[in-house]
């Protein structure tokens, strides 16, 4: 029986939070890191109540490898890049510890990693943020079962099309159904076990299109900080591939 099934459905009644304000999780393979990416963070901790959130490049993610698509930026670039590009916001923290492993970066170790850590631990809310994509292929990921033993999970989905679970794989509208969740204010009652969504600013800003628009000499100004295009330049990535003559 999967582990979510024996988690508690009802968040415990409390007039104050008795865990501490929630703890965003975003992690990805940010490469680039566009504005996409920092308009979901930004609006989930808005409507989601979180005190923070961590930003977690991923340093061999393996559903790239599992699909033979390596990130185009090697991991330290990466990290660089995330970190100028969320310099200033004190809402967002900075963790580098799954690129610099030498192991397949995993969502479930992840999160093991920071409850056992002393700046989480057991008992703190820790919410992971997720596109409505990735979250409807969340059954295929390793360990995904023990996922809201360790997690909440929020989803972001345009504004007007909610989250719908008639359109999730069988055993993930299961899960859905039963761990579903309208009232964000309930993160901060239990640690783990519960799905939200949020709207967020729709933006069609790809990763993969980023790298397209550089690599074919075009302009990317305004789908990403300047500081990240700034860094991009300086150090060659994505560079334009030459015309054949």
């Amino acid at each position: 029986m999967p582990e979510w099934v024996a988690l508690a459905t009802e968040p415990a009644e409390s007039a104050e939070p008795p865990y501490g304000k929630p703890l965003g999780v975003f992690g990805g393979t940010f490469d680039p890191v566009h504005f996409g990416h920092l308009r979901l963070a930004e609006e989930a901790a808005d409507s989601l109540g979180l005190q923070r959130i961590r930003w977690i490049p991923a340093g061999q993610p393996r559903h790239r490898e599992a699909e033979n698509k390596a990130p185009q930026a090697g991991a330290t670039h990466r990290l660089a890049m995330v970190r100028v590009a969320i310099a200033g916001n004190p809402r967002f923290q900075f963790d580098p510890a799954e690129a610099d492993a030498a192991r397949a970066s995993y969502t479930v170790p992840t999160l093991e990693r920071l409850r056992n850590s002393a700046g989480c631990g057991a008992h703190r809310p820790l919410v992971l943020l997720l596109g409505a994509d990735a979250f409807a292929g969340l059954s295929g990921w390793h360990r995904w079962e023990v996922l809201l033993s360790l997690a909440h999970v929020a989803v972001a989905h345009r504004p007007g099309f909610p989250l719908d679970g008639a359109n999730l794989p069988a055993e993930l509208a299961d899960l859905y159904r039963l761990r579903r969740c309208d009232t964000p204010a309930a993160l901060a009652d239990t640690p783990a076990g519960l799905i939200v969504s949020f709207a967020m600013t729709p933006l069609a800003i790809s990763a993969t299109e980023i790298r397209a628009r550089l690599t074919g000499g075009l302009s990317a100004r305004y789908l990403l900080p300047d500081a990240v295009i700034a860094y991009i330049r300086a150090n060659h990535l994505y560079p334009a591939k030459t015309p054949p003559t």
